[in-house]
């Protein structure tokens, strides 16, 4: 695991939150289902550059409130969806 992905790991885990909480997507009837940890470990095969901008955006989310992180992780998780999506389109 690399080391961003650790952090990133590591803050959830201080700030007292489960990294295995999930967030159900309702696309087109269809439940997809993807936990916080997932959504991390998608995004740490990113560029260098796009790890940071994850990392530096979380902090900024747990720095709002206690729904950030939430917030942070839906949007986070829309993206990986749209994404993959139209890749199979």
């Amino acid at each position: 695991m690399n080391e961003v992905a650790q952090e990133c790991k590591n803050i959830l885990k201080n700030g007292g939150i489960d990294i295995s909480s999930e967030i159900d997507f309702d696309v087109n009837g269809t439940i997809h289902t993807l936990s916080f940890e997932y959504i991390i470990d998608t995004f740490m095969q990113a560029s260098d550059d796009s790890q940071d901008v994850f990392l530096i955006a979380l902090k900024k989310s747990l720095d709002a409130d206690e729904s950030g992180v939430s917030q942070f992780f839906e949007g986070m998780g829309q993206l990986l969806l749209m994404t993959h999506l139209s890749q199979k389109m």
